[in-house]
């Protein structure tokens, strides 16, 4: 999954063009990994097919909720699955495929599955704070009261919702500068704009959008 960050600012982004509840939109885009947080499996919370993709389902998502993408929650939450599409279906794999990952310095190592993730998770706290401070982003999220949303994604647990809010703010407060293993800050700044134009292509395919 992309980082609790990078979906920030995704959502972030395409709010600045929809203009919805900034503070409903950016929770539903981190809700669906309070799976994780929880020990429980993420193939309900993020609509995949079956425990050996990542590739959410978008289509089995709309199926079930699309006439609820008027609640903005649940349109975060619709973002976030979307972001994950694009970043396992199209991102990631430029940077690891069948054990092997690339790395910035243009060497390919062979990595346990460990390794792999140890190398995912040190690039994305390498990059909380320049994305903060490159996109602008206020942290009120973090340190504000949880709103009450209305309980319509039954795929995860709504009253844990603070949970995933309270990680992602203890992440980003212990973030530390590290040395960059697969991507760096322009790789990910130019997912974070294809991924904000591609979802408001979407969002204009399925109507919940007017395209102007």
């Amino acid at each position: 999954m992309a980082s609790s960050m990078i979906h920030i600012c995704v959502a972030n982004e395409v709010n600045k063009i929809i203009k919805k509840d900034r503070k409903s939109i950016l929770i539903g885009s981190i809700a669906p990994d309070i799976s994780k947080l929880l020990n429980q499996d993420k193939v309900k919370s993020h609509f995949l097919d079956n425990s050996d993709t990542d590739v959410p389902n978008t289509q089995r998502f709309l199926s079930k909720y699309e006439a609820y993408l008027n609640d903005d929650f649940v349109l975060g939450y619709y973002i976030h699955l979307y972001t994950d599409y694009l970043w396992f279906k199209y991102f990631l794999p430029r940077f690891a495929n069948g054990g092997y990952i690339f790395n910035l310095n243009g060497n390919i190592q062979k990595v346990s599955q460990k390794k792999f993730i140890d190398y995912l998770y040190n690039d994305y706290t390498n990059l909380n704070i320049k994305l903060i401070d490159e996109y602008n982003l206020s942290l009120d999220l973090f340190y504000e009261e949880v709103p009450q949303f209305n309980n319509i994604i039954s795929e995860i647990p709504m009253k844990n919702l603070s949970v995933i809010i309270d990680k992602a703010g203890i992440i980003i407060e212990n973030t530390k500068a590290h040395k960059p293993y697969m991507f760096d800050m322009k790789e990910i700044k130019n997912f974070i704009g294809g991924s904000v134009k591609k979802i408001l292509d979407n969002l204009i395919d399925i109507n919940v959008i007017e395209n102007k």
